[in-house]
């Protein structure tokens, strides 16, 4: 008998509802998200032993720092490791695997916790969690592709935009768990990390009873398609022929170099902002203190989110190589701007330019998978995908390297804090302006590289804006049946726990 999580099996039935999809993805991006809200845990896993205060034998916060960036390089390389593998068996069985890697994580981890042994929490949270993070990462964006043709990019938004939002769950649930659970003998991390464990495999396995692929021959009611700029492939290329062209290396360091120039700013981020509004540098009361950081931060996570949606949306009208452009000119401004902005004590703005600056970093995710299918096709789009996440595991150890160990060097030669981040930002918008001449350079890919049985493939260039589609998505699911709705609330209402906590920490932040 043919096994549920068989691809076979999960082909869609005719008249089957496209918006049933979404929130399946949703659901493992929500759950995998978790890994940017892991400093949480930080502090925690540094008095495992003293519970109130580290003691001798306690983890150091360097030492605790490692997990995430062992599940962000795992998480590359799984991707590029398994995506044909994926695509040859299916989302639905990658989607499983990735449920039962990252959910085991946390049982492992919470092992590691109890046993006090470092290598079990590297190999819990960091390779097992960073396996779960690559197969979950893929397996639910290649499968929207296919089933929005019309609107490939609004379609991997919103599967991408749970990534972001996940860390806007993970943290206000992770600090509830903790407090709840800790006590004089214990400081409640693995204890939460079993919950978590459990929790996440079950709103991930929500998603693999959830995801369908379409029929071969399957396209959305009244799609007519048409050719949407040079750009747009007709053909298909197999992973194996993509490597071998420059548009895959071009993207990939597109995506790394895009990458770098945010996730080091966004992991010092509430350093910061302190450091830059200190009350040394603007007076006691334009401060920013801990709380109102932890606001900024939970700021920069809601844009984070949202651009991942928006700029997806907007590239389907631009063009994937417009909306680049954008990214690295405007980001690249902005960048040379901020230490101005910081050195003039205007708050208002320097938030502002910083929002807009992660907005573009949480749009170079979404729209890559995107860009790759403008390129190489949808034959094979998952594991070429999968290939060219080993950009975001490069760029989670170059952009931490260069904002934390430029910014320690200028401090160790004597320059005060608030104005030791001008060389980093200056870095950065140089990277981004790199980013640019690469983009430049994208061209379509050769027919040598075609595969053999090339079809045409459906696209269409939406004449909607970001919101428009928005609001029609919103209008198709509110006309859809019961299952629709329930499977869109199962997904929403974690979203909006997130989304709520983050609001009330923000608003400390003008408080």
């Amino acid at each position: 008998m043919t096994s549920f999580l068989d691809k076979s099996r999960t082909v869609a039935p005719a008249g089957f509802n496209r918006w049933l999809v979404p929130p399946a993805a949703l659901a493992v991006h929500l759950s995998i998200g978790q890994i940017y809200a892991y400093s949480v845990f930080n502090a925690p896993l540094t008095k495992i032993l003293g519970i109130t205060a580290p003691v001798p034998g306690d983890w150091s916060l360097a030492t605790v720092g490692w997990v995430f960036s062992i599940a962000l390089a795992v998480l590359g390389a799984s991707a590029a490791l398994f995506g044909t593998w994926m695509e040859r068996v299916g989302p639905r069985k990658a989607m499983f695997a990735a449920a039962v890697c990252f959910g085991l994580g946390f049982l492992v981890a919470a092992l590691g916790v109890y046993r006090h042994n470092l290598w079990l929490l590297y190999l819990g949270n960091g390779v097992l969690g960073g396996i779960g993070l690559g197969l979950g990462y893929i397996g639910p964006v290649s499968t929207l592709m296919k089933w929005f043709p019309d609107k490939p990019g609004m379609a991997t938004g919103l599967a991408i935009m749970g990534f972001g939002g996940g860390a806007m769950l993970a943290s206000p649930l992770s600090v509830a768990l903790m407090d709840f659970f800790k006590s004089p003998a214990s400081a409640g991390v693995a204890e939460t990390f079993l919950v978590l464990g459990v929790f996440y495999f079950l709103f991930m396995m929500f998603g693999v009873f959830t995801i369908r692929v379409p029929a071969p021959d399957w396209k959305p009611a009244g799609f007519t398609p048409k050719p949407a700029g040079k750009l747009v492939s007709a053909n298909h290329v197999t992973a194996a022929q993509a490597v071998k062209t420059p548009q895959f290396y071009l993207l990939f360091w597109i995506l790394c170099l895009n990458v770098t120039a945010g996730i080091g700013v966004l992991g010092q981020a509430s350093v910061m902002i302190q450091e830059l509004f200190s009350a040394q540098s603007v007076g006691g009361g334009a401060a920013v203190g801990a709380a109102a950081a932890a606001g900024f931060v939970g700021l920069l996570s809601l844009f984070n989110m949202g651009g991942r949606f928006v700029w997806s949306s907007i590239s389907d009208r631009l063009g994937r190589k417009t909306t680049y452009n954008i990214f690295f000119i405007l980001g690249a401004l902005l960048y040379f701007a901020i230490p101005a902005l910081g050195g003039s004590g205007s708050k208002t703005l320097f938030i502002i330019g910083f929002c807009a600056i992660i907005s573009m970093y949480g749009g170079g995710f979404a729209a890559m998978p995107v860009y790759i299918k403008d390129l190489f096709g949808t034959l094979e789009v998952g594991a070429i995908h999968g290939r060219i996440l080993l950009a975001w595991s490069t760029a989670a150890v170059l952009g931490p390297v260069l904002v934390n160990y430029i910014r320690q060097g200028q401090i160790d030669s004597g320059v005060p804090p608030a104005q030791a981040y001008g060389i980093t930002m200056y870095i950065m918008a140089g990277l981004l302006l790199i980013g640019l001449v690469c983009n430049l350079l994208v061209r379509p890919v050769s027919e040598k590289h075609h595969a053999g049985e090339s079809r045409r493939i459906p696209h269409q260039a939406p004449a909607e804006s970001a919101f428009e589609e928005a609001a029609q998505a919103a209008d198709e699911i509110a006309h859809s049946g019961a299952g629709v709705k329930l499977r869109w609330l199962i997904v929403c209402v974690p979203l909006a726990y997130g989304i709520i906590m983050t609001a009330v920490k923000v608003a400390g932040l003008f408080g």
